[in-house]
């Protein structure tokens, strides 16, 4: 089995919607593939389908029962900030041992996902950021990034702090934002030239399947498949 990271350069900018299309394009090559988003904020349970969780329920054809729900995310807070500050308007917490212990259990699949959540620097507790989380796991990371304006810093500041900690992303997808001052290549293009040699590619914000994500993490997730020719 194999486990990627999927993080991101702040809140908002696609990594769910990242996350859901590459476990359709797992599934079209007869992969299987399970999705985690094991610390999820802002969790309406009046409108499951709308969250984080739900879409990727969905992707994964699986319906919103309750065990699903701790299957994917066991750790779901309802207010819409850093998992530290939600967590404690529930007088709760996310443990860090026991969540790196959840995603380390293995699974009877090919490809695990785990999505994070918000940034690369969001809190986790008082003491533990999403950072630390990568760190731990060794996994590798791909960063989702925005196109809006402001997305080169954060997105190079992103990049810097992963390999401050010995962490180098694995790829880079720069999602289209709703705003955004350029075009969404010419944006790209600006993160590759500082980035170095990391695979990095746009994805429009109304992606059609012409624009597929599988190849970019062809060297990680090949060592998981019995036949990895369909990457």
């Amino acid at each position: 089995m194999t486990t990627v990271f999927v993080t991101a350069t702040g809140t908002d900018v696609g990594k769910t919607f990242v996350v859901a299309r590459l476990v359709a394009e797992l599934r079209a090559a007869h992969r299987s593939v399970v999705a985690l988003k094991p610390v999820a904020s802002g969790f309406d349970a009046d409108y499951i389908e709308a969250t984080d969780t739900g879409v990727l329920l969905d992707a994964l054809d699986l319906p919103t029962t309750p065990a699903n729900l701790d299957a994917v995310s066991p750790w779901r807070f309802a207010a819409p900030l850093s998992p530290d500050m939600a967590a404690a308007r529930e007088r709760r917490a996310v443990p860090f041992d026991e969540l790196l212990e959840f995603c380390r259990t293995p699974r009877p699949v090919d490809i695990t996902l785990i999505e994070g959540i918000g940034g690369v620097m969001v809190p986790l507790d008082d003491v533990h950021t999403v950072l630390d989380w990568i760190a731990e796991l060794g996994a590798p990371a791909l960063v989702v990034a925005g196109s809006y304006l402001g997305t080169l810093s954060h997105t190079l500041t992103a990049v810097a702090a992963l390999r401050a900690r010995g962490v180098e992303p694995a790829a880079i997808i720069v999602s289209e934002s709703e705003e955004q001052p350029v075009p969404l290549e010419e944006t790209t293009q600006a993160i590759r030239r500082f980035v170095g040699p990391v695979s990095i590619t746009a994805l429009p914000r109304h992606a059609s399947g012409s624009t597929r994500l599988l190849p970019l993490l062809a060297p990680l997730v090949q060592a998981g498949l019995r036949d990895p020719s369909a990457i």
